[in-house]
């Protein structure tokens, strides 16, 4: 997992790569120097309304990954569950299928550890390449607060640096920008309150309500609005029903990179990949086996109070991570690694009810 470049290498690449990103073929092409608020365009396509209301005149349409300067955010009241909008060239964009994005550039790091080393996307998305031989080969894209496992770093296909990553999913290493990514630092991942007794933590969902609050005995210490899955109770493409369950649960695993997908290497960004899934927490019902819920965090929508996912918790990528740090067991940088990237043990007691 160790790096491929000598120090001078590093030092003359280091050198180059900020520099050369405002140019990069592996970011958006739009949008070179933007400014105020940008978001991302997070489904095949989202209408552009004439005013901030969902009945009001469709007078364009922006597409998947598209990149749009926000001028302005509005509470329309309309609809209910969401009245959030944005105001962008040509009128308003509903809040729901968009996300918050920025462009942010980081200096390549190094030592990596060897065990591996977290980071967060810090840019809209990154174009991950494979090389096989001399050949560099498209894979999917790697979106805005998404969190993969760093196992190197190499020279990539336009001479900057760039991080391998690992996918577990998959098994193999892949390469994307390394200054489309920061490191995270092990202190991030310190547990929350450790010195809360096992037995005084646990988390309530209300599906009803859509939220999601944590206790430390009696004492409310976090609550917040999530997506849970859609009402269908007629199984999925896995077999499983989308509805989340309600019952009795306890944490199980705690992964904080995971690729949810079909496992698809093709480089269509309208397949069912969804690599760096951050600060997922599994949990295990009581009544049932263990069908792979989990609460983590969300980068392919903001509709949050509205059933959304397949039967996961979806929750916004910072809540998550707090979750992830607060309940049990603890899974402090240590104690994680792309190689196991689990930390089992009879976890924080869960209950969703209805």
């Amino acid at each position: 997992m160790s790096s491929r470049f000598t120090r001078r290498d590093f030092l003359k690449l280091a050198g180059l790569s900020l520099a050369g990103m405002a140019f990069s073929p592996y970011l958006p092409p739009d949008l070179e120097f933007p400014q105020g608020m940008l978001v991302r365009v997070a489904t095949t396509q989202v209408s552009i309304h004439k005013r901030p209301d969902d009945q009001s005149a469709i007078v364009g349409q922006v597409y998947r990954d598209e990149i749009l300067n926000v001028y302005e955010e509005i509470n329309s009241g309309t609809p209910g569950y969401n009245p959030i909008w944005y105001r962008v060239w040509g009128g308003y964009v509903h809040r729901a299928r968009m996300q918050k994005v920025e462009y942010i550039y980081n200096q390549p790091t190094l030592p990596i550890r060897e065990s591996g080393q977290l980071a967060e996307v810090t840019v809209p998305y990154t174009q991950v390449m494979r090389r096989i031989g001399q050949r560099w080969t498209p894979l999917y894209r790697l979106y805005y607060t998404s969190v993969h496992w760093v196992v190197g770093l190499d020279e990539g296909p336009d001479g900057q640096p760039w991080y391998r990553l690992f996918d577990e999913l998959l098994d193999i290493t892949y390469h994307a920008p390394a200054a489309h990514f920061r490191l995270i630092p092990d202190e991030e991942l310190t547990p929350l309150s450790p010195e809360i007794p096992f037995a005084e933590k646990r988390i309530e969902v209300n599906l009803t309500n859509q939220t999601l609050t944590c206790f430390e005995g009696e004492r409310t210490v976090f609550q917040t609005i999530i997506s849970s899955g859609r009402l269908n109770s007629q199984p999925g493409s896995n077999g499983i029903p989308t509805r989340t369950p309600v019952g009795k649960a306890r944490v199980l695993v705690k992964m904080p990179s995971k690729h949810m997908g079909n496992g698809n290497l093709a480089a269509d960004i309208e397949a069912y990949e969804l690599p760096g899934v951050a600060w997922s927490t599994f949990f295990k019902y009581e009544h049932l086996p263990f069908q792979g819920h989990a609460f983590h965090g969300t980068y392919w929508h903001d509709n949050f109070g509205v059933p959304m996912s397949s039967g996961c918790i979806n929750m916004r990528t910072d809540e998550a991570k707090w979750l992830f740090r607060w309940c049990l067991p603890a899974a402090p940088a240590e104690e994680i690694h792309p190689l196991t990237l689990d930390k089992k043990g009879y976890g924080t007691p869960v209950l969703v009810t209805s």
